[in-house]
């Protein structure tokens, strides 16, 4: 008899969330850091040339043969200018990261505080290419040298997983927040690739659903700033060849909503509706703000004027338009959709299992109606 994980959507929640009280730091898990060591074989680089690398905790007991997998998110470099800077930071050189990471919220061992995955093998993928680990180019002008290999770090991971057990997975979960939420995205189908088909393979973007949406004086900021992304980092040829063949712009197959309907497993969304991120950078992004008038709407969403607060709801809107879709024609599928002035809410333990984490139906896992079902 097969067990398996099924996430499912009762309705979309719009919740308006509560101050979250800081985790308890006194029995935090550390997990130290994995370098892949064969990854220069195929290429594999960080933007400075390091070595990529991930963490991982093993499962155990019925979690055992189970495995989640969290890309770790992050932002973009779409220039030379702004690759060469974060190649000098941590977001783009393991050299630079914390050998330690602290495994919380859905990546927790804890089984009170994360009863779904405690017991997984629970693996965070390091980000350090600035492509959502979707990008296969080089840049050397003589003096400097900068590597867009995230595809080829995904590949590597994988590659070096697969030995550890990944393979014989009986149940796999690929996640990610923010730039690792576009990930979790743009690699589900190939990640449903390397596993065995009676594998339950699914997918969960948190923070993920970048919106192709206008700007406050209608422009398209993110369009232009990921069309930029994808020329740099060589990513075109690694989105979905079904959307790229379908759509007139076929860079534009980066977005989550144009993509969302050629993806196969499984896939749960994850998302504010006021996403903080995407209300600083797409909806109202610095150069469509040059005199700071919506600097007070931003810092306290209570000081928004009734005008700005209008475009903020047909924003929420078009969000859940570009979800409908998907929402009533995936049967296997789930949306999350609340209304918290957030960004990613699965790896912090106050978001996603707490006693004032955000309910729907008196249910208290995120938010989230989760469920063991037996097949």
């Amino acid at each position: 008899m097969e067990v398996a994980v099924t996430i499912v959507l009762v309705t979309v929640a719009l919740l308006t969330c509560t101050a979250m009280s800081a985790a308890s730091t006194a029995d935090r898990l550390l997990v130290n850091m994995t370098v892949v060591r064969r990854a220069g074989a195929l290429g594999a680089y960080c933007l400075d040339g390091s070595l990529p690398a991930y963490h991982i905790h093993r499962g155990f007991g019925a979690g055992a043969r189970n495995w989640l997998l969290q890309f770790e998110g992050g932002g973009w470099c779409n220039d030379i200018k702004s690759c060469a800077e974060r190649a000098k930071t941590r977001r783009g050189s393991t050299r630079l990261m914390n050998k330690l990471e602290t495994f919380s919220g859905i990546l927790s061992n804890n089984a009170s505080r994360n009863p779904d995955f405690y017991n997984w093998n629970r693996v965070k993928l390091r980000y350090c290419d600035g492509g959502s680990f979707a990008g296969d180019a080089k840049f050397d002008n003589g003096t400097l040298v900068l590597y867009f290999r995230g595809q080829r770090i995904w590949q590597a991971i994988i590659a070096d997983l697969l030995p550890k057990g990944l393979r014989f997975a009986k149940k796999a979960l690929l996640s990610g927040c923010s730039a690792g939420g576009l990930a979790s995205y743009l690699h589900c189908n190939n990640f449903n690739t390397y596993l065995p088909n009676a594998t339950a393979v699914k997918c969960l973007g948190d923070a993920g659903f970048f919106m192709d949406s206008p700007d406050i004086n209608t422009y398209h900021t993110q369009r232009t700033f990921f069309q930029h992304l994808v020329t740099l980092q060589g990513i075109e040829k690694n989105l979905d060849e079904n959307c790229t063949n379908s759509i007139s712009d076929p860079k534009q197959c980066i977005f989550p909503q144009y993509l969302l309907k050629y993806i196969k497993p499984p896939l749960f969304i994850l998302n504010s509706a006021y996403d903080v991120y995407q209300f600083n950078h797409i909806l109202v992004p610095p150069s469509a703000d040059l005199h700071g008038l919506w600097n007070h709407c931003k810092s306290n969403p209570k000081a928004c004027r009734p005008n700005q607060i209008r475009f903020l709801h047909a924003f929420r809107v078009e969000m859940l338009t570009a979800i409908k879709s998907f929402l009533f024609n995936s049967s296997r599928g789930g949306v999350f959709i609340n209304s918290c002035f957030a960004h990613c809410q699965s790896e912090s333990q106050d978001t996603w299992f707490a006693l004032d984490s955000p309910q729907m139906h008196n249910e208290v896992r995120n938010g989230l109606t989760r469920q063991i079902r037996k097949k």
